[in-house]
């Protein structure tokens, strides 16, 4: 029997999503932009499936723009946030541990120029308000943060942030790549304070190839796609109709997220009690997300435990799937030992995964750890 505990790197459409992408290629399958009966048809399923993700998300529709991915939201959000207020400054905050959409939209915004200070996160692995606070300037432009990290799950608090840069009359934009918290941590876009915010819709059971990013009422950014004038001009190119249905029904069918998460934080903790009583080498990494679980066997190479779970249809990672196998620069960030990082698994949930998905995990990795010690 399957079970998928690599949630982090994508997730199962749920039924809702892809009954939503299947009735858009078949039968809603007009240009939203043509005059006829059919497009006016995709042009009502558009605005209706944005409406759904700007009510999950907290913020009107007309703030919420389409995107191919999290990482088009991202690179978006943060090259052309920063060369919106070129002529204010050229000093970006982030920080060591952000996701490589974001780390190689700061090594292009360098190369054209602009500073950046990449902050070391503390022992959780979140990004500390202080931290930010300290590295803050008068040039200070852009600031970018992930609320959830997507390796550990350490919580980044952005809201507190947001509250310093409005004390500190700072003039940067804030944005957070909260493509892990959306639909698993509750937040809003009003509350949160941001004013870029970036998310994923294959993390919450919808397809790949969507994504959305939130551009607070007032925030002036280039488009990232230039051409015609699909997104009230802000993103060029056909809507991407069937993924766009998919990803409002996906956010409709979760917008119960304070529940999910205090079933998966449950779920979490019973993996920590279970592995912990069992395998006393057990790390357990510090995080916070209900949905996000990084542990090592100091001492194990993650890619041996993983494959041999993998034999027996349990599927977890070793860090964010965009690695490829390669080691975390996560980790390396946290200052922990090699031999913690290279025993490192993160194991993703989601509003899916069961109490049989967990116990049949942490045997297998015990299984795991009591076959490789005597061999």
């Amino acid at each position: 029997m399957e079970h998928y505990l690599d949630n982090s790197a994508t997730t199962k459409v749920c039924p809702e999503a892809a009954e939503a992408a299947l009735k858009a290629m078949t039968e809603i399958y007009g240009n939203p932009s043509s005059t006829h009966t059919l497009g006016r048809e995709a042009k009502k399923l558009l605005d209706s499936s944005r409406a759904k993700a700007a009510k999950a998300m907290g913020c009107t529709p007309q703030e919420l723009v389409f995107t191919s991915c999290g990482s088009e939201s991202d690179n978006w959000a943060i090259i052309y946030g920063a060369e919106s207020m070129k002529r204010k400054g050229n000093h970006i905050i982030s920080s060591a541990v952000e996701h490589d959409a974001v780390r190689k939209s700061l090594d292009e915004l360098e190369r054209r120029g602009f500073e950046v200070t990449r902050l070391t996160p503390d022992a959780s692995g979140a990004v500390s308000v202080s931290a930010v606070e300290e590295a803050l300037r008068p040039d200070t432009i852009l600031v970018s943060l992930m609320l959830v990290n997507n390796e550990t799950g350490a919580i980044t608090d952005i809201n507190g942030i947001s509250k310093l840069l409005k004390k500190q009359k700072s003039q940067a934009l804030l944005h957070t790549d909260a493509v892990q918290a959306f639909m698993k941590v509750p937040f809003s876009a009003k509350t949160l304070g941001a004013d870029m915010i970036s998310v994923s819709g294959h993390k919450i059971h919808a397809p790949k190839g969507i994504g959305a990013l939130y551009i607070r009422d007032g925030v002036k950014i280039k488009p990232f796609i230039v051409g015609g004038a699909q997104e009230n001009g802000r993103r060029a190119g056909t809507e991407a109709m069937p993924q766009i249905a998919a990803f409002g029904a996906a956010c409709e069918a979760a917008m119960n997220v304070k529940a999910n998460a205090e079933r998966m934080s449950q779920l979490r903790q019973r993996c920590i009690d279970t592995l912990s009583r069992d395998i006393p080498e057990l790390v357990v990494i510090n995080g916070g997300a209900p949905h996000i679980l990084s542990i090592s066997l100091p001492g194990w190479r993650s890619e041996v435990l993983m494959n041999f779970m993998e034999a027996k249809e349990i599927y977890v990672s070793k860090s964010s799937a965009c690695k490829k196998g390669g080691r975390s620069h996560v980790l390396e960030a946290m200052g922990l030992n090699s031999k913690v990082i290279d025993g490192a698994i993160r194991v993703g949930l989601s509003r899916f995964t069961t109490e049989e998905d967990i116990d049949a995990f942490c045997a297998a990795l015990k299984e795991a750890h009591d076959t490789l010690a005597h061999s």
